[in-house]
């Protein structure tokens, strides 16, 4: 079984997990953040850095483009596209890496900012499995590491961008040697 299950199930597997459970979750949630596809609305602001806007009185416009207007149209459209490039199996690797450090993010700002009490944090090795925070959380990032670590596999456009580029290459090195195929090809 494993032989037949190898180089293609399991990253199939974990990106099947994160569109059935995550992907709704994200994509509703960064759906929350936009008036229109170029537009960042006011609401992201309160979500993602309410501390600049308490501190701003309440005025969006006022918060600073540094850190903060960053950093809210960052985790904005990163909440949007890393979901959909993981499910999609491009550029696996370094998006499963960027939902994995959006997801520790989102997890600071819930426990720092929002400050959700202990019972919603959790606690690890206790006999409870339904924290919100630590318990929840380290289950989605589990597929994500499996994919950080081994890639998207054989079903995914990462495997279809490699297979063209590697005929490119090997085309060009083809023409280069005069129609026939060097060592290195």
């Amino acid at each position: 079984m494993e032989a037949a299950l190898d180089g293609w199930f399991l990253g199939l597997a974990a990106r099947f997990v994160f569109l059935a459970v995550l992907v709704p979750y994200y994509l509703n949630s960064a759906l929350t953040k936009f008036d229109g596809p170029f537009s960042v609305a006011d609401g992201a602001y309160y979500q993602i850095a309410l501390p600049a806007v308490d501190a701003a009185s309440g005025d969006v416009s006022a918060v600073s483009f540094f850190p903060w207007g960053a950093m809210v149209i960052s985790g904005s459209y990163g909440e949007f596209i890393l979901p959909l490039l993981v499910v999609a199996g491009l550029f696996t690797r370094i998006t499963a890496l960027g939902m994995i450090a959006f997801i520790a993010v989102q997890t600071l700002t819930d426990i720092l900012v929002h400050q959700v009490d202990a019972a919603t944090i959790g606690a690890l090795f206790d006999r409870f499995p339904d924290s919100v925070i630590l318990d929840q959380r380290l289950l989605w990032v589990f597929p994500l590491l499996y994919l950080a670590v081994k890639g998207a596999g054989f079903i995914s456009l990462d495997k279809i961008l490699r297979t063209l580029w590697t005929r490119s290459r090997n085309r060009t090195a083809m023409h280069e040697k005069g129609g026939r195929l060097s060592p290195a090809a």
